[in-house]
């Protein structure tokens, strides 16, 4: 196995330094010449990693309770799914990225933006395989757990992607959709599951946090491509903002608050069930997880996403 020293390891990449995904996405200037094949493979494999494929302590076992059917088990069971299919849909698309980067920097790095999603895609279902889900049953578990939600809001979101990449051949365009509609809206809900679960389902939650610090790094060099596009290209701001525009519309009518509202009320009550677990740990700083409702980590996240959301645009150059 290939061993790296901790002191090779970039602080970002690291996940006893790095910091958490809303910072991260908030304030990380990366780029894709920084970001090469050499540093993925250096920060990521043995960094991020510590060679677990999955992201986590191979001592943290998953909890009793949590293979006990029941609706904490059900809301881990179906974020996870969700998850899944929304990560496998991101490294499918970004294969158009890597056949139409303009240059070398940029396709190495959005290779190894494909092999995060598909990694991220395997954890997830790897996780519902520690909950008890044997291999057979895997797929048709996933889809009942979650086949809805990805035609509600997957499907379309990818069709809305296609077009832009496969159809009109529109790299940057697939890049800011890719940073601003998907990672950057996304991103923040990633960053309540990894803190709601961490008194409750310690795996799920080492796997978030991996996950997370892969899309800081994928949130920053994408607003790097776009930034300096723009700073070459300023004709375009105008068709791009369009672009967001039409992105922004389609992702207004999508059911994303009516699904993570019902996942809430679950952990919710699952919550409930468990609270001497949860005790005073603070899901943000100030407030106990366990005094927390569903609509307001619910709202949290979202505002979550507005302040991430602005901050990329502000940073490319298409801040409002």
């Amino acid at each position: 196995m290939l061993s790296v020293a901790p002191d090779t390891v970039p602080r970002e990449a690291d996940p006893d330094q790095a910091p958490d995904l809303l910072d991260g996405a908030l304030t990380s200037e990366l780029t894709p010449e920084g970001c090469d094949i050499a540093y993925w493979l250096n920060a990521v494999p043995q960094g991020t990693l510590r060679g677990d494929p999955m992201g986590r302590s191979r001592g943290v076992a998953v909890p009793e309770h949590m293979l006990v059917d029941g609706p904490l088990r059900q809301a881990v069971m179906q974020e996870m799914a969700f998850r899944s299919m929304a990560e496998e849909k991101a490294a499918r698309a970004i294969s158009f990225l890597v056949a139409h980067a303009p240059d070398v920097a940029e396709m190495d790095f959005f290779t190894t933006q494909l092999m995060d999603e598909a990694r991220h895609a395997y954890a997830f279902r790897g996780h519902l395989r520690e909950l008890g889900i044997a291999q057979d049953e895997l797929a048709g578990t996933m889809e009942k757990l979650a086949g809805a939600d990805r035609e509600a809001i997957l499907d379309p979101l990818e069709r809305f992607g296609l077009s832009v990449l496969e159809r009109e051949g529109d790299y940057i365009g697939g890049v800011v959709t890719l940073t601003v509609l998907v990672e950057g809206v996304l991103a923040p809900t990633a960053e309540l599951s990894e803190r709601k679960w961490r008194p409750l389902d310690a795996p799920a939650a080492e796997i978030e946090r991996a996950a997370g610090i892969d899309e800081i790094r994928h949130l920053s060099v994408g607003s790097t491509i776009v930034r300096r596009h723009l700073h070459r290209c300023p004709g375009d701001t105008a068709r791009i903002a369009a672009l967001l525009g039409r992105g922004e519309q389609l992702w207004a009518g999508l059911p994303v608050q009516e699904m993570t509202y019902r996942r809430e009320e679950l952990f919710q009550q699952g919550m409930e069930q468990h609270r001497a677990l949860v005790g005073d740990y603070e899901a943000w700083p100030g407030r106990r997880l366990v005094d927390t409702t569903a609509e307001e980590r619910m709202r949290t996240a979202l505002e979550w996403a507005r302040r991430t959301q602005e901050s990329r645009l502000a940073y490319m150059g298409l801040g409002r």
